[in-house]
């Protein structure tokens, strides 16, 4: 991830990679098939820790303070320069941007049944599903203000997006 970082992802060569991690290429392909696989390896434990999140939560909390208390406790524990580099180079390099979607598609069906769980309700149920889908939206939002480059972490817009939400349902 270091070259990565200081060189770009375009500019980072597999052979770059093999020669910093002192293994052959051909080592570095049995672990990984791309280059994108490697940078989305750094995030492969995501959705469970969204999930964990979920289940640290009270069942009898509503859904969506549920879904925004986890939310912004995962931001909290897990809010690192590192972590701001790695969601900046998805973001800024169109050949991770697309396969980033895939992961989030992915956590909203994480999420959706570990609220289901949590509430002890069927894993096809609207209600953990919408909420699901609406709480990965303002994650979506809440990283790319994170990214515009103020200080302020992605759970101050999580909070407000969540506030603006509820004034919404009124």
């Amino acid at each position: 991830m270091r070259l990565f970082f200081e060189r770009g992802f375009e500019a980072t060569t597999l052979d770059d990679i093999a020669e910093a991690a002192e293994v052959s290429r051909r080592s570095l392909f049995h672990y990984f098939a791309s280059k994108e696989e490697i940078v989305f390896s750094a995030k492969a434990d995501f959705p469970n820790l969204v999930a964990e999140a979920v289940s640290r939560r009270p069942a009898e909390e509503p859904l969506l303070d549920m879904v925004e208390n986890a939310l912004i406790d995962l931001a909290m524990r897990y809010q690192t320069a590192q972590a701001r580099d790695l969601a900046r180079l998805i973001h800024d390099t169109p050949a991770l941007s697309a396969g980033d979607q895939a992961k989030y598609e992915k956590v909203e069906r994480v999420l959706a049944k570990a609220l289901a769980e949590r509430k002890g309700l069927p894993e096809t149920d609207i209600a953990c599903r919408v909420t699901a889908a609406t709480a990965i939206g303002i994650l979506k939002l809440s990283t790319e203000v994170w990214l515009t480059g103020d200080d302020a972490g992605p759970e101050i817009f999580g909070t407000a997006a969540f506030a603006a939400l509820r004034r919404v349902l009124g």
